[in-house]
């Protein structure tokens, strides 16, 4: 576990551990707190990954085509609203919790924020969804209604995240979530275990939807009860904080914003333009919620890595050796990501799903939109990393006209493909989106934050993908069956670890 620790440590602040003493601030107990930090991070995401592969199987098998279309857009729609609600406190909350005089107070200040928006946020969801016209008569009000429960009791969870945080008490997280995923994969399993299969019992659907809900109580009580060892945790008004901390948050807000709209609107797009949004959503939804785990995997590594980032570049310090191994370790997981999802799609589906959700020469099936959806998943990390760093250097203006400018796009594209190509068109919009957005935000970081980059880390970049991309297209004809799929995986997993040794690509991006 040292060992470990101390690989990461490097990583993150370079192979001369000597910074972590020549900075006052940042002291060795606390390098390896940060670094410890987000192990646990990653063992939470981890875990988390594969006990949702069991739900989205379970659910796959349990319920209808139609009732899974309505289960992956009931809450396909409220991500939207649930990133609404988020309005970027976690963020602010990290940062000016971890700097207060009165933790408590400003701790409490954001929840009452938090339960603020949130509130208005699922009220307003709830309207719209039992109010417009083509989805009255259809299972999806009822059950947009009772899966509000999840991202409900989720952002308060995540708000008492910060007292774990920013006090490097993150294996609470880790315990918090993947018990949540437990009982929530143990309980759908009991349907599936009494013989459930493509059921359309709404009863059985309503069911599927209310253990979410249970699961992410369950998150928040336990985030909650441990908080409070740490830290008292209770509600604090006071207008005056309240109003600095929302301007601080709006522009994370914002951004985040325009990214939901981008990256998680089409589902509900599908639902809004499609009468066969069941069916369509079926195939699409259980992509999405696949392909999520490649979105966030970057998403934490940026959040570590950020803390020092800021630290670094305040100081005046050089940054750009540090930026350019992280961009570099941020491609190697989207290009990862990529050719499993290119080269694999069709076992990877029939893993995860049922045969029934394969193509066929008639239609498009999920490993078509898993295949398509690899793309985004590349160009994700130059976003992400783009994102990142302009918000490091304070320049939420020009990111946040830029993903405006995404979102538009998006919007326009899907409004004119999903009606003529469903999820299809859906997926091409965000390559397209993905695509222009790559070409747009990078530049920017680039004159922002300059990034070093030596020849021979490409090199070992390069290699190593090669490596990846010979194994998984040569393996790929043995892949015939769920056990052979699991093989595969294994197998491949042993071919990176032995490539990274064989490329010294450890060496080059740590």
């Amino acid at each position: 576990m040292c060992i470990v620790v101390q690989r990461i440590t490097q990583f993150f602040f370079g192979s001369n551990v000597e910074y972590a003493r020549k900075n006052a601030t940042i002291c060795p107990m606390s390098t390896r707190a940060i670094a410890t930090s987000t192990l646990w991070q990653l063992a939470s995401q981890v875990a988390m990954a594969a006990l949702s592969i069991l739900t989205v199987k379970f659910v796959a098998i349990g319920l209808s085509k139609e009732l899974a279309g309505n289960y992956n857009s009931a809450y396909g729609y409220l991500q939207m609203f649930g990133i609404l609600a988020d309005f970027g406190l976690y963020a602010v909350a990290v940062r000016e919790v971890s700097k207060a005089t009165n933790r408590e107070k400003v701790l409490g200040t954001l929840i009452v924020i938090r339960l603020m928006i949130l509130v208005l946020s699922l009220a307003l969801a709830l309207a719209l969804v039992w109010l417009l016209p083509m989805w009255q008569g259809t299972p999806l009000p009822l059950g947009v209604t009772i899966a509000a429960l999840v991202p409900f009791f989720t952002l308060l969870a995540g708000i008492v995240r910060t007292v774990f945080q920013v006090n490097y008490k993150m294996h609470y997280v880790f315990v918090a979530e993947v018990t949540q995923r437990i009982v929530t994969v143990s309980l759908i399993s009991l349907f599936i275990l009494s013989g459930v299969r493509g059921s359309t019992d709404l009863h059985v659907y309503h069911l599927f939807l209310f253990v979410g809900g249970v699961g992410a109580f369950i998150l928040f009580f336990i985030s909650l009860f441990c908080g409070n060892r740490i830290m008292k945790i209770r509600p604090h008004f006071q207008y005056a904080l309240l109003k600095t901390l929302l301007r601080s948050a709006a522009p994370y807000g914002i951004a985040f914003l325009c990214m939901a709209l981008y990256r998680q609107f089409d589902v509900t797009m599908i639902a809004l333009l499609r009468p066969d949004y069941e069916l369509q959503n079926a195939y699409y939804g259980f992509v999405v919620r696949m392909t999520d785990m490649g979105f966030l995997i970057p998403t934490f590594l940026l959040n570590s890595i950020l803390p020092v980032l800021s630290e670094r570049d305040s100081n005046g310090e050089d940054t750009q050796s540090l930026l350019g191994k992280t961009f570099l370790t941020l491609l190697l997981f989207g290009a990862i990501a990529f050719l499993f999802s290119a080269l694999w799609s069709r076992p990877l589906v029939q893993l995860l799903t049922t045969d029934s959700y394969l193509s066929t020469p008639q239609r498009p099936g999920s490993d078509t939109a898993l295949r398509l959806m690899s793309i985004p998943l590349l160009l994700n990390s130059v976003v992400l990393y783009s994102f990142y760093v302009l918000l490091t250097k304070h320049k939420w203006k020009q990111l946040a006209c830029t993903l405006l400018v995404g979102a538009v796009c998006s919007l326009g594209l899907n409004s004119i493909l999903i009606p003529l190509y469903g999820f299809v068109g859906a997926a091409t919009t965000s390559i397209m989106t993905h695509g222009i957005l790559s070409i747009l935000l990078l530049p920017q970081s680039l004159r922002a934050m300059p990034i070093r980059i030596a020849t021979y880390q490409v090199r070992s970049l390069l290699f190593f993908l090669c490596i990846l991309a010979a194994g998984l297209w040569l393996y790929k004809p043995l892949l015939t069956g769920e056990i052979s799929t699991l093989i595969g995986l294994a197998s491949m997993t042993v071919l990176m670890g032995s490539a990274v040794v064989g490329t010294k690509l450890k060496g080059a991006l740590m």
